[in-house]
């Protein structure tokens, strides 16, 4: 029997793709050096998709592949998938949720306690020999008893929450709708949230509905004691606004794990020191990435038998 044509848009892990080499006929998008003349060529055969949040699936090429059966991406996100395209052609999407929710809400924890705490400044100061020069660094800020506005509570948000108590700070939340069996205090308004918190974390998906939401209304009710922290994605934040904010001591700084145009970020924020920054690797561990790569092998493996699959976007 034919082994089923795969098309990679986006590369998974060595081991991984050693799986999905022995058991498809893979074409490799992501390695072709014309994409165009491997298109022509395997795109009617092709009838499933590889993918990830960072390659994406435009429409564009589903319209190209009229066998496509599934398209299996690795990464919770959608927001740079055709979702909605897929489904009106009844193409099911799987991606990746929960196995990399403890390593994005320890990133959340990390960049939140690093920015407050002013950690990098610290091994900055070590590191100049201003400890030597210039005696002990200016004090920075505690956590406990902060308040940690999270702003998102699916499985990321309610991870933070439960490290963050462990740390003294209080909690509340910001989302969609009340969560009837949450016990932390809710806001529908995200102004008042942040009005009313030292901390605001956003732990909220991408997409339409959220772009922008973190805008400059929203950071100038933070004040000028209050810090962002970021491991959401970077389109929920008006960037723009946000350096700005910066800039000027709107707020005190922030924690950035994620930005609009990744890999470039605002040259601004890179001479910031009352800023955090990381390269959007908040699950980037090798167990985490591990099991999101196995987790595409298994969701084309369910689809191919039959089976039901395991984490379908709905």
């Amino acid at each position: 029997m034919d082994k089923p044509e795969v098309l990679v848009v986006w590369p998974n892990r060595p081991e991984q793709m050693q799986i999905l080499e022995q058991t498809y006929s893979l074409h490799r998008l992501d390695q072709a050096e014309d994409p165009e003349a491997l298109l022509q060529q395997v795109a009617p055969r092709i009838r499933a998709v590889v993918t990830s949040h960072g390659g994406g699936l435009k429409q564009s090429l589903v319209e190209r592949l009229p066998k496509l059966e599934i398209v299996a991406s690795s990464g919770v996100g959608v927001d740079t998938l055709c979702v909605d395209f897929c489904h009106s052609r009844g193409i099911p999407v799987t991606h990746t949720p929960g196995v990399l929710t403890e390593d994005v809400a320890d990133m959340g924890m990390l960049l939140l306690l690093a920015t407050v705490r002013r950690l990098v400044q610290g091994e900055r100061w070590v590191r100049g020999g201003h400890w030597q020069s210039k005696g002990m660094m200016p004090l920075n800020t505690s956590i406990r008893g902060k308040k940690l506005g999270i702003v998102g509570f699916g499985r990321i948000g309610k991870a933070v929450a439960l490290r963050a108590e462990t740390f003294g700070l209080e909690v509340s939340y910001y989302g969609r709708r009340q969560q009837q069996d949450i016990a932390y205090p809710y806001y529908d308004s995200l102004p008042a949230l942040a009005r009313d918190v030292d901390i605001l974390l956003l732990a909220l998906p991408g997409g339409d509905e959220t772009q922008g939401i973190l805008d400059g209304a929203v950071l100038e009710a933070l004040g000028p004691r209050g810090y962002l922290i970021n491991v959401a994605r970077g389109s929920v934040v008006d960037e723009p606004a946000l350096v700005a904010a910066l800039q000027q001591g709107t707020i005190a700084g922030a924690g950035l794990d994620v930005f609009a145009d990744e890999p470039r970020v605002p040259p601004a924020l890179l001479d910031m020191e009352n800023v955090v920054l990381q390269p959007h690797c908040s699950s980037g561990t090798v167990e985490t990435r591990g099991a999101m790569a196995q987790l595409v092998v298994d969701n084309l493996a369910a689809h191919f038998a039959g089976r039901a699959l395991l984490t379908p976007v709905s």
